[in-house]
């Protein structure tokens, strides 16, 4: 008896041993099939998003274009209203399905630097719509790339922020790459051009005036008034819509007031115009949308350098389906500021590398 209790004990421990190496060796394994299961379902969602995001870009300029232009609805302005009307609808809505995360603005001295974005964003967005009446979209995106230039002028006339040598030295392409293009430009407008460098100069001030305004640098979380947290930009447009659609209504009784009558007469006349509208209207909140999703997915960086792409794309597509003239000289001033956009991002984002490489280093010090 106690021979084959011994021996019984002995299998005991024998099966028990075998199961456990079995369960040490087969948890791994299952645990990396559903690491890259995980990893390609990630990598599958981000491919989506980033084609959402080109496609809503390229599609919101392009019915831009196409309603200023080829339709002839020109009212640029009111047209802009009706984007910012949109926005706001469909943010409130995005909030409360909670498509986005809710943040609150909690003091009158928050809101009224939300309020300073919000109107300088309007007229980034106005200068951009205004532009396209009167000059194609190729030359449209060509400008729209010196942003890099102007952001670095504001930074450093408002926040006194110097940048590398590199930095300001790849800037140097930018305009000049835009001066080729400018003096080669067959269908060349002067309003439109300084339309779309107001949109592009305001876009460059809302960036400044984004990180200074909602995030000060140096300023820690704590050490921020109460209510002051930094919002995203979902929150942010849902809160600058409201002044927008304000400010941009001013402007359209004060420049377009014949819009409500051109907008009911295009309607009756053609019942698909209001259709071709609202698909235009919610293609430019999907802008907004997919702009937030693409950074929560890919990141800043990864967003900036999809940008530049995106510009290109962009122009592509605008010959493609416009066919507005260009010549050689407007080609090679484009891909100059590519260049030079392109050397600019990555400048930055060595600047970038260094400054958190020198920040973990000397908290490893501390």
């Amino acid at each position: 008896r106690r021979f084959h209790a011994r021996f019984n004990d002995v299998q005991q421990r024998r099966v028990e041993t075998i199961v456990e190496t079995k369960r040490v060796c087969i948890q791994p394994s299952f645990r990396a099939r559903s690491s890259r299961r995980h990893d390609a379902e990630m990598n599958s969602a981000s491919v989506i998003v980033v084609a959402c995001w080109y496609s809503a870009n390229i599609g919101v300029l392009l019915l831009n274009k196409y309603l200023l232009s080829v339709w002839g609805f020109k009212f640029p302005v009111f047209m802009t209203l009706c984007h910012m009307i949109m926005c706001s609808i469909l943010s409130a809505a995005a909030r409360e399905f909670r498509i986005v995360p809710k943040q609150y603005i909690r003091t009158r001295r928050h809101y009224s630097k939300v309020a300073i974005l919000a109107m300088t964003f309007a007229l980034s967005v106005l200068g951009g719509n205004v532009s396209l009446r009167y000059i194609p979209v190729s030359f449209n995106q060509a400008l729209g790339a010196t942003t890099p230039f102007f952001t670095a002028i504001f930074a450093y006339v408002l926040l006194q922020k110097k940048e590398s040598s590199e930095t300001y030295m790849s800037l140097v392409p930018v305009v000049g790459g835009i001066a080729i293009a400018t003096w080669g430009e067959p269908s060349f407008h002067f309003l439109g051009f300084i339309a779309c460098l107001v949109g592009v100069c305001c876009r460059a001030l809302k960036s400044v005036l984004q990180g200074w305004l909602l995030s000060p640098v140096g300023e820690k979380a704590e050490d921020r008034p109460v209510g002051e947290t930094k919002l995203d930009s979902m929150s942010l447009l849902y809160y600058m819509s409201p002044v927008a659609i304000v400010t941009l209504g001013i402007c359209t009784c004060i420049m377009e007031p014949n819009a409500l009558s051109a907008f009911h007469e295009a309607a009756v006349l053609n019942p698909s115009f209001i259709a071709i509208l609202l698909a235009n209207c919610f293609i430019a909140y999907l802008v907004n949308l997919t702009n937030f999703l693409v950074t929560a997915h890919v990141g800043a960086l990864t967003l900036q350098v999809l940008g530049n792409a995106k510009g290109v794309v962009c122009t592509i597509v605008s010959i493609m389906l416009f066919r507005n003239p260009i010549t050689f000289r407007s080609v090679l001033g484009y891909t100059i500021t590519m260049i030079g956009v392109w050397l600019y991002s990555s400048s930055k984002r060595r600047s970038a590398r260094l400054l958190a490489a020198l920040e973990n280093a000397s908290r490893s010090k501390v």
